[in-house]
Formats: C-alpha cells, sequence, structure tokens
C-alpha cells in the first residue's frame, strides 16, 4: 500500500468518528449549584409547554419546548421566593453555536416576576428545529423585536457580576 492511500485511509476513519452525529446537548453552567448538560431527550423529560407566536418575518408558529425558568431550577439556580436582594443581580448568558450571545436578567426569566415566556425550544409546529435554527432556541413570545430569540443553543450560564 502507498504511504497517500494509506494516510488516506487512516484519515477517512479517524474523521468519521470525529464527524459522526453525536448527540446534541446544552450546558447550565455557571452559578448553579448542579451543572447540567442536556440533551433533546432529557428537556422531554421536563413538562413540555407551548407558545404561539410570529417569527421576524411576521409568519405565525407553535414552538414547543421547555419554560427557561424550569431548566435553571433543576441546575438549583435562585428562583421564586429565594430571588431577591444580591440575587437579582445574576443574570443568564445563552451562546449560540456561531458565538452569538444575549442575557436575560433573573427576574425576566422567573415566572414569579414575570408573564414573559421564555422558552428553551426543541420543537417548532410539530417537528424538530431544522438545522441552522436547533436543536435548542431560546425563544422569547412577548417581545417586541426577536433579537434575543437565539438559535443552536449551546450553553445557558448563570452569572454573578463583581463589583
Amino acid at each position: 500500500m502507498k504511504p497517500s492511500v494509506f494516510a488516506i485511509a487512516l484519515f477517512l476513519v479517524f474523521s468519521s468518528n470525529a464527524f459522526a452525529q453525536r448527540d446534541p446537548s446544552v450546558t447550565i453552567d455557571g452559578e448553579v449549584t448542579k451543572s447540567l448538560k442536556l440533551s433533546v431527550a432529557d428537556l422531554k423529560k421536563f413538562p413540555p409547554t407551548e407558545v404561539k407566536t410570529k417569527d421576524r418575518d411576521g409568519k405565525e408558529h407553535v414552538y414547543k419546548g421547555t419554560l427557561l425558568s424550569v431548566v435553571l431550577d433543576s441546575a438549583g439556580v435562585t428562583l421564586g421566593k429565594d430571588l431577591r436582594g444580591e440575587n437579582l443581580v445574576k443574570y443568564v448568558r445563552v451562546k449560540a453555536a456561531d458565538g452569538y450571545k444575549v442575557v436575560y436578567s433573573l427576574a425576566e426569566i422567573d415566572p414569579g416576576f414575570t408573564s414573559n415566556t421564555i422558552l428553551l425550544a426543541t420543537q417548532v409546529d410539530g417537528k424538530p428545529l431544522p438545522k441552522g435554527e436547533g436543536p435548542f432556541r431560546i425563544i422569547a413570545p412577548l417581545e417586541n423585536r426577536p433579537t434575543r430569540w437565539a438559535r443552536e443553543v449551546t450553553s445557558i450560564t448563570v452569572i454573578a457580576p463583581k463589583d
């Protein structure tokens, strides 16, 4: 076997393993009591929520997933009656695969503070989110502009600012 053919064969073996489809996941970390790495299957174990909203083009869709507050609560984030005082300055940074980042204060996410529903969506119109949007997407249907609707979410980090 010629070295070039051997090198190509070796490359194909290793690259097929490296590029094999892994179960995509989103990490929840930072100021949490328990860091999480959740797959789409893991999120199906949480109570489902659906929201009907319009996208930036005005088309109506139904997104399905889990409330971000429920996911954060499962990671031990301070919410509910304990969200007061110094915990009110904490915020959540959502990061997408392309490096896009958005932030929400914990009070914007906590249902005890707001009627805004922030969803970690995995489906749109009854189907998995398409490539380029999913497998995880943040949807905030009550916002006038969907600029904080992050696509292809890879991590959600709770941050306590340092003064």
